[in-house]
C-alpha cells in the first residue's frame, strides 16, 4: 500500500512524499518514535565496548552521549543530504551491532586501549570512503552465502556476551547468582510479552520497554546504585578524541575493514528495499551517496569516541508500518538524538542498568543478528550447487573454533593471535575462499541482482 501511493503522486509532477516537510508537531512527534525504536540498540554497542574497554561508569556515559551525539550528526548527513553526500531516503543512522564482536577483541588485545580501537575505525572509514564508488562492482564476490555465514556467526559471536552478562559479567564474583538470572529472564519475558501483545510503537519499542521494567525492577531490589548522578552536568558538549589521540594498527584496521565491507552489502539491501516502499526509484549513483555517507559518519564517529555507521533496520520497518515516508521525520530524530548527546545525567542513568538486565535483552537483540544471517542463508539455491552447503560448514565450523577451543591456536605467532582468535574474521575469509574455490564470481553482475 505504501509505495503506490508515492508512486502516484509523482506521476502526476507533484512534490514526491519523501521530500514532503509535515507540520511542526507531527516532525516531532514522528521523530521522537524513532527516536524510541532505535535507542536501546543505539546504546548496547557503546555498552559492550565500554565493558571490554574496563572504563568508569562516568566514561561509560561519555561514550554514549557521543554515540547518540553522532547518531544525530550522521542521521541528518543521510536523510536531508549535503553536496554528494547522503540518499536523500528516511533513514535513521545508528552504530552496526556486526562491529561489537571485532570491537570488543580490537579492546581486548594488549597495549590497544581507546585511542587503537577508535584509530581503527577512522583508518577503515577512510578505507570505506574510497571503497564506496566501486562497491557495486563487487557485490558478486559478496552472495547470501557469503554474508548470510558471516552474519550468522557474528550473531553467534555476540550471544556468548549476552550469556555473560545475563550471569552478572563475566568478571562478576557471584556470576550466575540467581538474582542475576532472575533479572535477566524477567527483561526477556516481559520484551517478548509485549511483543506478542503489542502493536504499533509498543511493540517496535518492546526492547527498550523491558529494559525499563528491569531497571525499575533492580532499583526496588536495591542492585542500582545512582550516587555518581549529582556530580554529572546538565549539559556537556561531545569532545572529539575525549581519550586520546588515535593510534593505527595494521590487524585492527583490518578487522573494521571487513566490518565495513559487511556494512555495506547491508546498507546496499536497505536502500533497494526502502526505495521500493517509498516508491522513489534508487540507482547506483543514490547508492553511492548512501554509502559515502555511512563511510563519512563512521570517520566521524571515530573522531567523536564512537564506532562504525549503518542504517537502522528497525526504523525502515517502522516506515513500512506508519506509512509515512517524509525524510524530514528523520532529520527532526537526528535532532532529537543530538539534544540527547548533551545531557550527561540521562546517559550516566543508562550506564547504571545492571549488565543482568542488558543480558536479558540481548538474547533477543543478538539472537535478530544470527537470525538474519539465518535468513540470508535461507534465501541460498542448496540444490543448484553442492558447494553452497560446503561453504556454508566450512565457514560456520572455522568461525566456532576459537568459541570451542579458545586454546586451539595458541601455536602460533602472538602477532597473528587477533586473526585466528576471531570467529567472525575466520568466517570471512572462509567463506569467501570457499565461495571463490567453488563458484563462479560475477564482480560485475548487474546492480541490484541478487546473488
Amino acid at each position: 500500500m505504501t509505495p503506490a501511493f508515492p508512486r502516484q503522486r509523482a506521476a502526476i509532477g507533484e512534490r514526491h512524499p519523501v521530500d514532503e516537510m509535515l507540520p511542526a508537531a507531527r516532525l516531532i512527534g514522528l521523530g521522537a518514535q524513532n527516536v524510541l525504536v532505535m535507542y536501546a540498540n543505539a546504546v548496547a554497542v557503546p555498552m559492550i565496548v565500554g565493558a571490554a574497554l574496563h572504563l568508569s561508569r562516568a566514561q561509560l556515559a561519555i561514550l554514549i552521549t557521543c554515540d547518540l551525539f553522532v547518531c544525530g550528526l550522521t542521521t541528518i548527513l543521510q536523510a536531508a543530504g549535503w553536496w554528494r553526500l547522503g540518499i536523500r531516503l528516511p533513514i535513521i543512522m545508528g552504530v552496526t551491532a556486526v562491529a561489537i564482536s571485532p570491537l570488543a577483541a580490537i579492546a581486548a588485545m594488549p597495549g590497544m586501549g581507546a585511542p587503537g580501537l577508535f584509530g581503527s575505525v577512522i583508518a577503515a572509514g577512510l578505507v570505506a570512503l574510497c571503497m564506496a564508488p566501486f562497491v557495486r562492482h563487487f557485490l558478486g564476490f559478496f552472495p547470501p552465502v557469503v554474508t548470510g555465514s558471516i552474519i550468522t556467526m557474528i550473531g553467534v559471536s555476540l550471544l556468548r556476551i549476552g550469556v555473560n552478562w545475563a550471569g552478572g559479567g563475566a568478571d562478576a564474583p557471584d556470576f550466575g547468582a540467581p538474582a542475576h538470572l532472575g533479572l535477566a529472564a524477567f527483561v526477556l519475558g516481559v520484551t517478548l510479552l509485549i511483543l506478542r501483545l503489542g502493536r504499533g510503537l509498543i511493540a517496535n519499542s518492546a526492547v527498550m520497554i523491558g529494559l525499563a521494567a528491569g531497571y525499575m525492577l533492580s532499583i526496588m531490589l536495591g542492585q542500582v546504585d545512582l550516587s555518581g548522578v549529582g556530580q554529572q552536568p546538565w549539559v556537556a558538549v561531545v569532545q572529539p578524541f575525549y581519550f586520546g589521540a588515535p593510534t593505527f594498527h595494521l590487524i585492527p584496521i583490518a578487522t573494521m575493514v571487513v566490518v565495513m565491507t559487511i556494512v555495506f552489502i547491508e546498507a546496499t539491501g536497505m536502500f533497494l528495499a526502502l526505495g521500493s516502499m517509498t516508491g522513489r526509484e534508487v540507482g547506483p549513483d543514490d547508492i553511492t551517496r548512501g554509502l559515502l555517507a555511512d563511510a563519512t559518519a563512521t570517520i566521524i564517529g571515530g573522531v567523536f569516541n564512537t564506532f562504525p555507521f549503518v542504517s537502522y533496520s528497525q526504523n525502515i520497518g517502522l516506515v513500512g508500518v506508519t506509512g509515512i515516508v517524509s525524510r524530514w521525520v528523520c532529520v527532526t530524530a537526528g535532532v532529537i538524538m543530538i539534544w540527547l548527546g548533551l545531557l550527561p545525567k540521562l546517559a550516566y542513568i543508562v550506564a547504571s542498568v545492571p549488565k543482568a538486565a542488558l543480558g536479558g535483552a540481548s538474547f533477543l537483540l543478538f539472537g535478530m543478528v544470527a537470525a538474519s544471517g539465518i535468513r540470508m542463508l535461507a534465501s541460498v539455491d542448496y540444490a543448484a550447487s553442492r558447494a553452497n552447503s560446503l561453504i556454508v560448514a566450512i565457514s560456520i565450523g572455522f568461525g566456532l573454533i576459537p568459541i570451542c577451543a579458545p586454546q586451539f591456536f595458541q601455536a602460533m605467532p602472538a602477532s597473528l593471535h587477533p586473526v585466528f582468535n576471531d570467529g567472525i574474521i575466520l568466517t570471512s575469509f572462509a567463506a569467501l575462499l570457499m565461495n571463490a574455490a567453488f563458484n563462479d564470481l560475477r564482480p560485475t553482475k548487474r546492480f541490484g541482482e541478487q546473488g
